[in-house]
């Protein structure tokens, strides 16, 4: 049923949604703003998210609730606009909220979550990947629960030099958006520190382009053939790239970061092998922790099918941090809940460990799985945390 009003309040438990006009939370209960996409074209991104967050809602409801009180949620569609999404975290902050989660992406989240920091409450990006998801973007009061791409590009620099001995590097960047950037400014801060690394050449291209035959001719044209392509891409621009080195002949291993992850477009580059993509959790059912595997099982019951992409765990994980956060200060007073989130260090989480400082509410240094797609069949062959955190002045340069 399609609801008149964009803000709308879920009880989770139950899975009941009712119009606006739900009464401000009372002395039972905590309330939890979600201003995400649910039209438009983020709503790809946000709802798989969104849904993560609602079962991890759904279990501490269950458990007894987070301080003794069960918790609601009111959400207000953004509906992929930056102007509706200011307005969608000012309804959400009308309704309630202690905490107001946004958009997975830095430039659709910000105007939600410059709402909540102008009212002195604490957001959370579903999944943003950019340092400005947080403190320099937002203020101190914002944070994100996924990891910075930077990382995901430092973490398989290094993982391919210490266990496929990859020397030699061809870095080829997809210029279309700040996140395909990040992935290869990891790449570029981890390469220096790999001491017989080396980038033999470097090429880039957008998106949408039809073809990247110049830059296979010049890749084609070294000495030797390198032994990793960093390519720092995305949907829907990536399978095409991939495609074409691979009809071209060129079989080094091929890198990318996590907005990769999933089979759903592998068909469209048949028996792909020797391309490898880091992760936060499995989708595959192949992950060593049983739980993901139990979480992505307690996910298709509840929607219909089982998560896609790594991208539907960082919700879970959100959830997760600021309720641990709040119950260790015994209250949602924001700096309260943020000093405890700030004290995080290699926090247990299902989808690996989270830290936030003072300094930064973001990851500069994660555990990833690694997947290999071999023969067109992905799975993890094995798991990575880069030796070294990214320093800040490195991500915000």
């Amino acid at each position: 049923m399609e609801l008149k009003s964009t803000l709308t309040a879920i009880t989770v438990a139950g899975s009941i949604a009712f119009s606006a006009g739900a009464a401000l939370a009372d002395d039972h209960e905590i309330v939890i703003g979600m201003a995400t996409a649910q039209s438009g074209w983020m709503q790809a991104y946000d709802k798989p998210a969104r849904e993560a967050a609602l079962i991890r809602i759904e279990e501490i409801n269950e458990a007894g609730g987070l301080m003794g009180k069960q918790i609601r949620v009111v959400e207000a569609d953004t509906k992929t606009d930056r102007a509706e999404g200011a307005k969608a975290g000012l309804e959400v902050l009308d309704g309630g909220a202690e905490m107001v989660v946004v958009s997975c992406d830095y430039d659709f989240g910000a105007p939600a979550a410059l709402a909540a920091q102008a009212a002195g409450k604490i957001s959370f990006f579903l999944c943003a990947e950019s340092i400005k998801a947080g403190i320099p973007g937002v203020g101190p009061d914002s944070f994100s629960a996924s990891v910075l791409a930077a990382v995901q590009g430092a973490t398989m620099a290094e993982w391919a030099y210490q266990t496929k001995d990859a020397r030699s590097f061809y870095v080829l960047l997809d210029t279309w958006i700040e996140y395909n950037k990040g992935i290869c400014d990891g790449f570029d801060w981890m390469a220096p520190r790999l001491e017989e690394a080396e980038v033999v050449g470097r090429d880039t291209f957008v998106n949408d382009d039809a073809s990247v035959a110049a830059q296979i001719t010049r890749i084609k044209s070294l000495p030797e053939e390198p032994d990793a392509i960093m390519l720092c891409s995305v949907m829907p621009g990536a399978p095409s790239v991939i495609k074409q080195i691979r009809a071209a002949g060129i079989n080094s291993m091929i890198l990318n970061g996590s907005g990769v992850d999933g089979s759903y477009w592998l068909d469209s580059v048949p028996d792909l092998s020797n391309f490898y993509v880091p992760v936060q959790g499995s989708v595959h059912g192949d992950d060593p922790d049983p739980r993901v595997e139990e979480f992505n099982v307690k996910y298709a019951e509840k929607f219909g099918a089982r998560p896609a992409t790594q991208y539907t765990y960082p919700g879970y994980v959100l959830i997760d941090v600021w309720a641990k956060a709040v119950e260790r200060a015994g209250t949602t007073e924001t700096k309260a809940v943020v000093a405890e989130l700030e004290k995080m260090t290699d926090e247990p989480t299902l989808f690996g460990p989270r830290t936030f400082t003072s300094e930064l509410h973001h990851q500069n240094r994660a555990r990833y799985h690694i997947v290999e797609v071999n023969d067109g069949k992905p799975g993890i062959v094995d798991s990575w945390t880069i030796s070294e955190s990214i320093p800040l002045d490195a991500l915000l340069k």
